[in-house]
């Protein structure tokens, strides 16, 4: 019987956020406008980092590869939603929900390791400044954003096979997008085991990254206050607080909602989530890293002057 369903389902039906046609046209110019903004202010950051040689840091570097995540992983769903807003039929055939479901989670697992590993990289330049050049050379910092990515595709390939191989009742998905828990409402079977192994990752993708960053923020508070100068405090901390601000918004909503899922909660919240992760935080993450960094805003001047003296 699940050999027969799985065979039947061919494509999923997608509910979306609204049945209304006038709150989905609002929407799509709502989200339109987001992801253009996500998308733009990524590709900026990206470039700035590439066209201005002091911006050529272990931070910045771990920031591009932030940068890029974000824009694949908003691509990987918001341009579907938005088509879908103005379309009668919001349907997905099977290999692209797959494959949506899986790079999705992939991107999600990648972004929180990276957060994790920018976390040490501000460690090691307020706690250890001295040998920040050194620990942090080039070699380290490929090799952390390669098993950053590594592990996140990793995690995405597990999930991705233990859902799809349980037989399937139903090809009418409440949400958005093939999102992991939305996927396994639709299955015929207990998903108890399903639900075990979500939270068992939820605790290797989301906590174990969590808790290195509450590790490497904890030794930089206790060294930042030992620093007796008030203005040496200030630009220790200032190196943090973008990173810092990003992680608080990232880390408690996926906590609450990955680490300890029930097969009964609700749609409307896991859609909200989704949203935050997929348009919201990609689009705050270039702002809050440039309007909060100096570095970053007088990059963005120098480069502009450049462009305008060659004309």
């Amino acid at each position: 019987m699940g050999r027969e369903n799985r065979t039947w389902v061919s494509e999923f039906v997608l509910l979306g956020l609204s049945s209304c046609w006038e709150t989905q046209v609002l929407l799509f110019f709502l989200f339109l406008a987001m992801y253009l903004v996500t998308v733009l202010g990524n590709l900026i950051i990206i470039l700035l980092i590439r066209l201005d040689r002091s911006l050529d840091t272990p931070m910045y570097f771990f920031l591009s590869v932030l940068s890029f995540v974000d824009i694949c992983y908003t691509n990987s769903t918001v341009p579907q939603m938005l088509a879908h807003f103005l379309s009668a039929r919001k349907s997905i055939p099977f290999p692209r929900c797959v494959l949506q479901l899986s790079v999705s989670l992939a991107l999600g697992g990648s972004e929180f390791f990276l957060l994790g590993a920018m976390a040490y990289d501000r460690y090691v330049a307020v706690c250890h400044p001295l040998h920040y050049t050194v620990i942090m050379h080039g070699a380290l910092c490929l090799g952390l954003a390669a098993g950053c990515l590594g592990a996140g595709f990793t995690n995405s390939l597990m999930q991705t096979v233990l859902i799809f191989r349980l037989p399937l009742c139903r090809n009418v998905i409440n949400h958005f997008a093939c999102e992991m828990l939305a996927v396994l409402r639709l299955t015929c079977v207990d998903i108890s085991f399903n639900m075990v192994m979500v939270a068992i990752s939820g605790f290797l993708v989301i906590v174990l990254p969590c808790s290195l960053v509450l590790f490497s923020y904890g030794r930089i508070v206790a060294a930042i206050v030992r620093i007796h100068s008030a203005q040496g405090r200030s630009k220790a901390f200032g190196t943090c607080a973008s990173h810092l601000t990003v992680v608080c918004m990232c880390f408690g909503t996926a906590i609450f909602t990955y680490v300890r899922p029930t097969a009964g909660s609700s749609a409307a919240r896991e859609k909200m989530v989704a949203l935050f992760y997929a348009v919201v935080t990609p689009m705050l993450n270039p702002l809050i890293y440039s309007l909060r960094n100096k570095e970053v805003m007088c990059a963005l001047r120098r480069v502009l002057r450049k462009q305008r003296d060659k004309r």
